[in-house]
């Protein structure tokens, strides 16, 4: 009989199992504890379990994770890592360190099916949606292998529009920030988000206590259009409401992530229709600079270009931050993610 790979279930999800094998939902839990907090996967090793269950457990289950096929490192220690999942479809994860810090960019979907003009992965077109395992999957791998603080901070900034894979989304966000799954907070999570109105408004309702990104990249409406198809269905004013209920409704600060194209949306009108796209919403504004993807047409602006950017910007904007690509040189950074190695 072929096992089930529990991979990506819940603590619901286990107790459920018990059930059904006629033991107490807690003894779901405990599993739940010793596969995702304890890292361990061999159910003839889980001490607190009847030998009766771990024989039952083994027989019927296993709990199979990731592992990369392609691994690379760049200059700046940024590393990233290829996945090849069950059928064959490619993801790409990034781990990068900032002091004593890492932050790591998970992928919620292999490819993207929002086809953003300046973008790798959506040059790539989109495979699927992934499964709350496979989100969960990445982390897990760099737990393996780093250990607890493989990684402090958790971004849905990987391949793929993450509102789009909702369910599965939250289903992993249930998993890592559980007390007896990876135990990382929900403040240590952040969903970004190229626009897709609905999702900001579900995920405000949702109760998560993770913070919220919006991949703006331009303020001016036409111009918005012109790069992220979805700007068609969601303008800039569906999104703004949508961004103050969010920040109104969990009273969290939201980051407004803004990709500088030299000689597209670098001019001191961008900046000022900018400023006042997000007066009144408590906010943070991240530049970065454009990374180059083979085939494109747009240029990466100089680093005079984007400290000018940012000085008609502050003190009109709230907070203002300049935030330096990492692992160009293995195609890792922002916008370079296509499922393949270098």
């Amino acid at each position: 009989m072929k096992r089930l790979n529990l991979l990506g279930k819940t603590v619901s999800d286990f107790e459920d199992i018990m059930r059904s094998l006629g033991e107490k939902p807690y003894r779901g839990r405990q599993v739940f504890k010793w596969l995702y907090r304890d890292m361990q996967s061999d159910f003839n090793l889980m001490s607190n379990l009847a030998m009766t269950l771990r024989r039952r457990l083994d027989e019927r289950y296993e709990f199979i994770g990731l592992h990369p096929t392609r691994h690379a490192v760049s200059s700046d220690d940024t590393e990233k890592f290829l996945f090849r999942l069950d059928d064959g479809a490619l993801i790409e994860t990034v781990l990068i360190p900032e002091g004593d810090k890492r932050t790591v960019c998970i992928s919620s979907q292999a490819g993207c099916a929002l086809g953003c003009a300046f973008c790798a992965t959506g040059k790539m077109g989109f495979t699927r949606n992934l499964t709350a395992g496979e989100i969960v999957g990445q982390l897990l791998y760099l737990r393996s292998r780093d250990g607890q603080e493989a990684f402090h901070n958790i971004v849905f900034m990987g391949m793929g529009e993450p509102l789009l894979n909702y369910d599965e989304m939250v289903r992993a966000v249930d998993i890592i920030s559980s007390e007896i799954g990876l135990s990382v907070s929900a403040k240590k999570i952040t969903v970004s988000t190229v626009g897709v109105v609905p999702g900001i408004y579900r995920l405000a309702d949702s109760g998560l206590k993770v913070n919220l990104a919006i991949s703006l990249h331009v303020a001016d409406e036409e111009k918005r259009k012109k790069i992220i198809p979805i700007a068609k269905k969601y303008g800039i004013k569906e999104l703004t409401e949508a961004v103050r209920y969010f920040a109104r409704k969990r009273r969290k600060r939201v980051t407004f992530e803004y990709v500088l194209m030299g000689g597209f949306n670098d001019a001191q009108n961008d900046a000022l229709m900018l400023a006042r796209m997000i007066t009144g919403i408590p906010c943070k504004i991240n530049l970065i600079a454009y990374n180059p993807v083979p085939g494109l047409p747009y240029r990466r602006p100089t680093d005079d270009e984007v400290d000018r950017f940012a000085q008609w910007l502050y003190p009109r904007a709230p907070a203002v931050t300049v935030r330096k690509s990492r692992g160009m040189d293995i195609e890792a950074a922002c916008g370079q993610l296509a499922g393949k190695y270098v």
